[in-house]
């Protein structure tokens, strides 16, 4: 199995990158502002830690993506961007957006908040497997 490192590091940029186009001010940021009542000034105490939380957090996503994109070439002999892109697609439907629909169900959070944000998780899942991909 081969992962390139570079290509992984380039991937979390992506992944970064995405991150910060979603929330950044617009129609996506200003709706979820309304929906969580996070504006950028509660957000500015914990703002340093959120970043590193969120780096760390897609750090450890771009890993797992790129070792199961690694795995899933090796496995079928396919590496093509498609196939990484792929994986992309069917991890963040079977891990992310079952996820964040099952809690944001029970703790009764908005279905828009909920599309928002596994909308986020789409971008960043395909973004990331999509750089991927081209390494």
């Amino acid at each position: 199995m081969d992962i390139s490192w570079l290509g992984a590091l380039l991937a979390f940029v992506a992944g970064m990158v995405v991150a910060m186009v979603w929330y950044s001010k617009g129609a996506i940021a200003d709706a979820w502002e309304a929906m969580t009542g996070i504006t950028p000034e509660k957000n500015k105490p914990v703002r340093t830690r959120n970043l590193i939380l969120l780096a760390v957090s897609n750090a450890a996503t771009t890993i797992g993506l790129a070792f199961a994109v690694g795995l899933t070439s090796a496995a079928t002999g396919n590496d093509s961007v498609w196939m990484a892109v792929t994986v992309g697609a069917v991890a963040w439907l079977t891990l992310s957006a079952s996820t964040l629909l099952q809690h944001n169900s029970f703790e009764q959070k908005p279905l828009k908040l909920t599309t928002i944000n596994t909308g986020y998780q789409l971008a960043l899942f395909l973004a990331i497997t999509l750089v991927l991909g081209l390494f």
